[in-house]
C-alpha cells in the first residue's frame, strides 16, 4: 500500500538529511556512483559502443571505461552520467506510483546485477556485491511495510543526490570537460542542463509520491 502524503513528505525530508550530511552522505554517495556510472554503461551500449568495464573508487569517484574512445554519438553516454541518479528515481517512482511499490526494488537489483557484471577491479567489487545482498535480505525478511519505506527512501534519495551532485560539480565536473572537448560547446552549458534536469526530476518525482495517495 502507498504512504500518506505526509509520510512520504517526511521520508523525503530524511533522505535530504542523508544526502546533505557529510557522514551520512559518505555511505550514500556509493550507491550515487553506482547510478551515475550505470547509465554511462547502459547509454552506451545501446548507442553501440562497447563498455570495457566500470570502476568504482572507494572515495566516491567512477569511471566508464570504453573499448573505443566514446566520440560524436557518444557524447550521448557522457551527457547522461549526470541525470543517471535522477532518472532511475524518477523511473521509481513513477512504478511507485503505478502500485507497483516493491517491484521498484527488484527493478533496482536487477541493475545492480548488471553493474557487477560490467565492473572491473577496484572498490566496486565490494560495495556493489554488499549493496545487492543489502537489498535481498530486506527484500525477503523484512514486512512489506518495511519494504515500502525502503522504496520510497531509495527513491527519494536517487532524485535528491542527482540534484546535489549535478549542483555541488557544476562546471568543475569531469563529464563537462569531457563533452566540451567532444562537442566544443561550454561546460556552463552542460552543468545548466544538468541542474535543470535534476532539479525538474525532483519536482516531478516527488509530485508522483505524494499525490499517489
Amino acid at each position: 500500500m502507498p504512504l500518506p502524503g505526509p509520510d512520504v513528505v517526511l521520508l523525503g525530508l530524511a533522505a535530504f538529511l542523508v544526502v546533505n550530511a557529510k557522514s551520512l552522505w559518505s555511505l550514500a554517495m556509493h550507491f550515487h556512483v553506482m547510478a551515475h556510472e550505470g547509465m554511462h554503461a547502459i547509454t552506451a551500449t545501446i548507442l553501440g559502443i562497447r563498455v570495457r568495464g566500470v570502476k568504482l573508487k572507494r572515495n566516491g569517484e567512477g569511471e566508464t571505461q570504453y573499448r573505443a574512445p566514446a566520440v560524436g554519438v557518444g557524447g550521448g553516454a557522457g551527457f547522461v552520467g549526470y541525470l543517471g541518479p535522477s532518472a532511475f528515481g524518477l523511473a521509481a517512482a513513477g512504478l511507485i506510483s503505478l502500485g507497483y511499490i516493491i517491484a521498484a526494488l527488484w527493478v533496482a537489483v536487477i541493475f545492480l546485477v548488471i553493474l557487477l557484471l560490467k565492473l572491473i577491479r577496484s572498490f566496486g567489487c565490494v560495495s556493489v556485491p554488499l549493496t545487492i545482498a543489502l537489498f535481498v535480505v530486506l527484500i525477503h525478511y523484512t514486512s512489506v511495510s518495511v519494504q515500502v519505506v525502503l522504496a520510497y527512501c531509495m527513491t527519494w534519495v536517487l532524485l535528491l543526490s542527482g540534484a546535489r551532485v549535478a549542483m555541488q560539480h557544476g562546471t568543475n565536473a569531469g563529464d563537462a570537460s569531457i563533452l566540451k572537448a567532444q562537442t566544443h560547446l561550454p561546460r556552463w552549458l552542460w552543468a545548466l542542463l544538468w541542474v535543470m534536469g535534476t532539479l525538474g526530476a525532483v519536482y516531478v518525482g516527488g509530485r508522483l509520491l505524494v499525490l499517489r495517495t
